[in-house]
C-alpha cells in the first residue's frame, strides 16, 4: 500500500497506549499525518482555540482530569473558556490526547477509531 500526505495533524504523545494506536490506524489507512509531539512542542493558546472551536467542545473538555498539575492548581475551581485556555496553555501535559485535525474538522482520538473520521 502506498503512503499518502494527508492533511491531518495529529496532535501525539508516543507513550500514551491510545495516541498510538490512532496513529496506527491512520497509516494503516495509507495516511502518514504531520504528527505533533504535543509535550515537545506545545499548540500555542491560539491554536488551542483553533482546535478546540473544531471539535466544537468547550476547553475543559479536553482537559486531562487524572493529571497531578490539574488536581494541584484546577480541580473544584470554576474557570472561563480563556482559562482554561490559558492553562492548556501553560500545562500540555492536561491536553487530552489524541488530537486530529484536518482542515476545519477535529476529532479526539477517544476511542481511537475516531480519527478515522477524518480519512
Amino acid at each position: 500500500m502506498s503512503t499518502r500526505r494527508a492533511a491531518i495533524t495529529l496532535y501525539h504523545n508516543p507513550r500514551c497506549g491510545k495516541s498510538r494506536s490512532a496513529l496506527d490506524l491512520l497509516q494503516g489507512k495509507g495516511v502518514e499525518p504531520r504528527v505533533v509531539e504535543y509535550l515537545k512542542t506545545p499548540p500555542t493558546r491560539a491554536e488551542l482555540a483553533a482546535i478546540v472551536k473544531k471539535l466544537g467542545v468547550k476547553p475543559e473538555a479536553i482537559v486531562r482530569t487524572g493529571e497531578e498539575i490539574y488536581k494541584e492548581r484546577y480541580k473544584g475551581k470554576a474557570m472561563t473558556d480563556a482559562q482554561w485556555l490559558d492553562a492548556l496553555a501553560a500545562h500540555p501535559i492536561l491536553i487530552e490526547r489524541p488530537i486530529a485535525v484536518k482542515g476545519e474538522r477535529a476529532v479526539l482520538g477517544r476511542p481511537p477509531e475516531n480519527v478515522l473520521k477524518l480519512v
